[in-house]
């Protein structure tokens, strides 16, 4: 029996090692600050920290110390100046005039955080801080509080570019995450041409892709120059560098299914445990230049091997998005359906809030903001389906307000509170796995940090008010809106045909390279004179990544809409299928690309193969107009 995939969703949990050093990092944020703030006597700003340090945590994700520096800083800034809006709109504005503003902070917030997981994460954190700004009741002014909850993002983030993580102890202590992502990137391309010619040559190549987004990603942080400033840092830039070449031949060898010799991916595998161990390569395998994808991926060994050896630096291949198309992500179908989307949940969850608390149904208590704060992590559709998250969120809140009351029975406060703060931190990192397990952690800290600030204990109102969230967020996310539904997954897609239509017609303007005169026992000489300069060909490779990355995020778009309730999973219906064909349009484009560096013209079979698969993409999208993609003409080889 199969369970439906919004339950087959909510079940499921991430699986790997233990992070300890992110336990270690958890253990010393949250609980240290409160209690550095309740030893100053200004508990109110260590609890405001205690937050901000808990919400750094949960963005405190595998990667590089790079990568962390956007990760966790840019949520905290955008949790700052939520902080401050929420905190003068409460003490200055009436409750209708709140809520609508509260409103209009979603509404610009879900747009943001369609931008990419950076943006979401401080779409989330500023939704957050507004609504702890606005309703919990602290003597400080506002911008005491942002600093405070600037401060407390801030010192996770200094722990983490502060202590060392065991991937760093073996090696240079600045290049923990980075160099353990490139060398992943070399392993990949061997796994997929180990499985060349199988059926797990496809799944090898989604994690090929991968790899290479998350060693990108790794060496693309801030720095505090624009190129790499030591000769560590270029040497690995050099080593990723010369991975995309054996990537795009790997690839071309599982697009066209050729056997493989047995030793073809020794190679790889000796240039990863290079890069992992910081070493020499040693002697590479034999060449085997059998046809051009073969003949490609020696041509890369060699150029790898020169790398590795030279270390110079290279080009990583991205290219800053501009500002037009950030607010395209973000104003675009997807960027609008998401921000009316948590604009309306957001709002609807601070207007019933308010009406609760105006009636006094809370009591004494004061934290009507727990509502509007759970809504906003219920309704972000990037956090998962929205049904799995529901179920989620309410037996974390359940199971993690009960067991916060049996401790608040027998721990001493507050010293016994500020420990179970810190264990709480230390708990993050591995809850972070399941979204009930981050629920329960998390509702257990902000429980103690609550009764610490001085308030009663809460469990069962806290418990009421996730319920009330989720019926409220169940309500709003099925009802219909303006347009068409599943913008997400429709931007997503237009992305991912936009970048493989970019790919597929700077590879084919390659075909304008003519052949040498000369007798036909001349073509196998073009491969030197064909081969395109060093500028076309990087830009080759930063539209292959463009397009490959694309598909990766419409795939894991789609992945989450079809978890959805049936009557929201339906509009993604077909989007599966669509990417499928992209990414055998992206794979053959690939092979076109080593094909035309080895002989300057493409194959009938080449050609056969990108109009059949561009002729099965029209009917799959025919009438909805979310892909569109042209062949333009292309000489062939004779």
């Amino acid at each position: 029996m199969h369970l439906p995939p919004w339950l087959a969703h909510a079940l499921r949990a991430q699986r790997g090692p233990i992070p300890w050093s992110a336990v270690v990092r958890g253990a010393l944020s949250a609980g240290p600050l409160l209690l550095a703030g309740v030893l100053a006597d200004r508990t109110s700003l260590g609890v405001v920290a205690a937050i901000a340090a808990m919400l750094a945590g949960i963005n405190d994700r595998p990667g590089s110390r790079r990568v962390s520096v956007k990760r966790i800083g840019v949520p905290a800034l955008a949790g700052a100046v939520g902080m401050v809006v929420g905190t003068y709109a409460g003490e200055y504005v009436g409750a209708v005039a709140l809520t609508v503003l509260l409103t209009f902070v979603g509404l610009v917030a879900g747009g943001i955080s369609a931008v990419g997981p950076v943006a979401s994460g401080a779409g989330t954190q500023l939704l957050v801080a507004s609504a702890i700004g606005a309703g919990m009741p602290l003597p400080d002014e506002g911008w005491l509080r942002a600093v405070a909850y600037l401060g407390g993002g801030c010192w996770l983030l200094a722990l983490r570019l502060a202590l060392p993580t065991p991937g760093a102890l073996a090696g240079d202590f600045r290049f923990d995450g980075e160099r353990e992502a490139v060398a992943a990137v070399y392993e990949a391309v061997a796994d997929l041409l180990d499985a060349v010619g199988t059926e797990h040559a496809t799944g090898r190549r989604v994690a090929l892709t991968a790899a290479l987004d998350h060693a990108q990603d790794a060496l693309t942080g801030p720095r505090l120059r624009r190129y790499a400033s030591s000769s560590a840092e270029r040497r690995l830039h050099a080593q990723y560098a010369a991975a995309l070449p054996l990537a795009e031949a790997a690839t071309a060898l599982a697009w066209a299914e050729e056997a493989v010799p047995g030793r073809a991916s020794a190679g790889p595998r000796r240039l990863g445990a290079a890069v992992r161990e910081n070493t020499h390569t040693g002697p590479l395998p034999a060449p085997n230049r059998s046809g051009p994808a073969l003949r490609a991926l020696d041509d890369a060994l060699l150029r790898a091997a020169e790398a590795f050896d030279r270390g110079r630096g290279g080009d990583l291949h991205t290219r800053p998005r501009t500002l037009r198309d950030l607010l395209r992500s973000a104003f675009g179908a997807g960027g609008r359906e998401y921000g009316l989307r948590v604009a309306l949940c957001f709002g609807a969850s601070a207007a019933v809030a308010q009406a609760l608390h105006h009636s006094h149904w809370y009591g004494e208590h004061q934290h009507w903001y727990w509502l509007p704060a759970t809504a906003v992590f219920l309704v972000k559709p990037d956090l998962g389906p929205l049904a799995s998250r529901v179920l989620c969120r309410a037996a974390g809140t359940v199971l993690g307000a009960l067991v916060f009351a049996g401790f608040a029975l027998v721990l001493p406060r507050p010293e016994g509170l500020i420990a179970l703060v810190a264990v709480s931190g230390a708990l993050i990192p591995v809850a972070t796995r399941h979204f009930a397990a981050q629920t329960a952690v998390v509702t257990v800290l902000v429980l103690a940090l609550v009764m610490v600030g001085g308030e009663p204990q809460a469990s069962a109102s806290r418990i009421a008010e996730t319920l009330l969230a989720c019926a409220i967020v169940l309500i709003v996310g099925h009802l219909p809106m303006p347009g068409q539904r599943g913008g997400t997954v429709r931007s997503r897609l237009a992305a991912a045909g936009g970048a493989a239509q970019e790919y597929l017609a700077h590879v084919l303007r390659e075909t304008e390279r003519p052949l040498p005169r000369g007798a036909e026992s001349a073509v196998r000489d073009v491969r030197t004179e064909g081969t395109p300069p060093e500028d076309t060909r990087a830009l080759r490779w930063t539209l292959r990544r463009e397009a490959y990355r694309a598909l990766a995020e419409a795939r894991t778009a789609i992945t989450l809409a079809a978890a959805e309730l049936p009557a929201l999973a339906r509009h993604s219906e077909g989007a599966d299928e669509i990417v499928a064909v992209l990414e055998r349009i992206v794979d053959t484009t690939t092979a076109c690309a080593v094909h035309l560096d080895d002989s300057g013209r493409l194959t009938p079979e080449q050609v056969h193969r990108l109009t059949e698969l561009l002729d099965e993409l029209g009917r799959l999208d025919e009438g909805r107009g979310r892909v569109e993609i042209r062949l333009p003409e292309v000489p062939l080889a004779g």
